[in-house]
């Protein structure tokens, strides 16, 4: 899909608050709105220590090989990764659904580098890259289930971006945000991300309200999740602070 929805911008102010929030974190906040299903399942980071990264979903799509369209010349065709590339905006993630196939490499090092040159702020995907010591040269902070030699036309036919794709049994649409660390990508719906937001900074209060209770000595029951009296006792704790 070529003539896609533009990608909306994302407030530099929530993205920085979602920077500050970890996907476990939000896990839990979307979960007690009724989503289960927003980890990347075969999605971890491709290297350790990769800075926590948030942006709107970019999404690429990929279907299983055709012999007659999943070729080399393919990767000249005005439906393909590289013009897909093209089409990225700065500050997005590339979410690329490659049903979990892991004996091709959907992206390589030089894919990765002409998207850190157009701004893109993270690749996800429940495929596999190849040209490894490449791909981590480009510094593209890179989240996905391995690494492969063979291209992608090997087990894989691209078939457009910018439409609903799932990666790791997840649902992504354009424009939702994902936010990816070292316990992998979360998704958020477009629609909830102020929301959720919000409620995950409290989340995040609280719990280092509660680690600071437990490193002073304190039992869990009744302190995790807190009781009547010790959401008291929070609420003081943070009038005080």
């Amino acid at each position: 899909m070529n003539d896609a929805s533009p990608v909306l911008p994302l407030d530099p102010r929530t993205a920085e608050g979602l920077r500050g929030v970890c996907t476990a974190t939000l896990t839990t906040v979307l979960l007690k709105k009724g989503l289960r299903n927003v980890w990347m399942r075969g999605a971890p980071p491709l290297a350790p220590g990769l800075p926590r990264q948030v942006g709107r979903a970019f999404t690429l799509r990929f279907v299983p090989a055709r012999e007659d369209l999943a070729t080399p010349a393919s990767w000249g065709a005005p439906i393909s990764t590289r013009a897909a590339i093209e089409a990225m905006p700065e500050g997005v993630i590339a979410v690329v659904g490659a049903l979990g196939v892991t004996d091709a490499g959907c992206f390589g090092d030089i894919l990765c580098a002409r998207m850190v040159r157009r701004g893109v702020a993270a690749l996800v995907t429940d495929g596999v890259v190849r040209d490894l010591p490449g791909v981590l040269g480009t510094g593209l902070p890179v989240w996905c289930r391995g690494t492969a030699a063979p291209s992608s036309v090997t087990g894989l036919t691209f078939v457009g971006w910018q439409e609903p794709v799932g990666c790791g049994g997840v649902a992504v649409f354009p424009n939702d945000v994902v936010v990816a660390d070292a316990d992998g990508a979360v998704l958020i719906p477009a629609a909830l991300v102020d929301e959720v937001l919000e409620a995950a900074l409290e989340q995040e209060q609280l719990e280092a309200w509660i680690m600071e209770r437990v490193e002073a000595g304190e039992r869990l029951p009744g302190l995790y999740p807190p009781d009547e009296a010790h959401r008291a006792a929070y609420e003081a704790w943070k009038k005080a602070r």
